[in-house]
């Protein structure tokens, strides 16, 4: 794939600056051409090698590795989410499956795996133009990892706020016919914790929105039938990566 991804030739960033200027968060559809999307949200189905990462008790990121993970019974797999969401519930949390993609590409892991073609990608300059934009912001290089929220998962309120180098965050959705009541929605929440903008998981859309926002991710249902599968990072002003790295 690589070289082969570009942005869908009909988007104008002048279409969504506006909106993004008046809001602080726009979502943009269509992102990709069809075919670029479908093996990007294949890949994502099928052939991603995630790894399981939640919120500790002392606020520390835990990442539980595949081969851990897969050693897992549904059982153990059931109590680690129960338990994070328990202490969810008195303040930040998150649980969902995880695949780092700027990490696994600056270390050589998988090597020829499709997302690294997409991490490229997002730090080229036809992206990263697109997003400057459309935001205003002088974004230098992007971040970027995979998502996948299976039933239980979950990230509480939060506003990214803490690294002075995140000018803006986005979302690049490949998540196929969504119920409303599966939850998973993206939230944006108002100073008196009202929802005043949420989002369905959908497919081939990208969301752009401020840093400092507060949003959350809404627990997924126990019913859903599908993952919900996301690719997520932020839009940075530091250093670009090192020589040869992406950006």
């Amino acid at each position: 794939m690589t070289g082969t991804l570009a942005l869908n030739p009909a988007l104008r960033a002048a279409d969504h600056a506006q909106a993004y200027r008046r809001d602080g968060v726009v979502q943009i559809e269509g992102l990709f051409p069809a075919p670029a999307a479908e093996v990007l949200g294949a890949v994502l189905e099928r052939s991603t090698p995630w790894s399981l990462v939640h919120s500790s008790e002392a606020g520390e990121h835990v990442i539980v590795e595949g081969a851990e993970l897969a050693e897992m019974t549904q059982d153990g797999l059931k109590a680690r989410v129960a338990e994070v969401a328990r202490r969810a519930s008195g303040g930040f949390g998150y649980i969902y499956l995880v695949y780092p993609m700027i990490n696994a590409y600056l270390d050589g892991r998988d090597p020829g795996h499709p997302l690294h073609a997409l991490t490229e990608f997002l730090n080229s300059p036809p992206f990263m133009d697109f997003v400057r934009a459309v935001t205003g912001e002088p974004v230098v290089k992007v971040d970027a990892q995979a998502s996948h929220y299976r039933p239980g998962h979950f990230l509480t309120l939060h506003d990214d706020l803490g690294v002075g180098e995140r000018r803006a965050a986005y979302t690049i959705g490949f998540t196929r016919a969504w119920r409303p009541d599966w939850g998973g929605q993206l939230m944006f929440h108002d100073e008196q914790g009202d929802i005043w903008r949420g989002f369905l998981p959908r497919f081939n859309v990208l969301t752009l929105f401020k840093v400092p926002m507060q949003h959350s991710v809404a627990a997924v249902a126990p019913y859903a039938a599908q993952p919900r599968l996301t690719v997520t990072g932020w839009l940075r002003d530091d250093p670009p990566y090192a020589p040869g790295a992406p950006g």
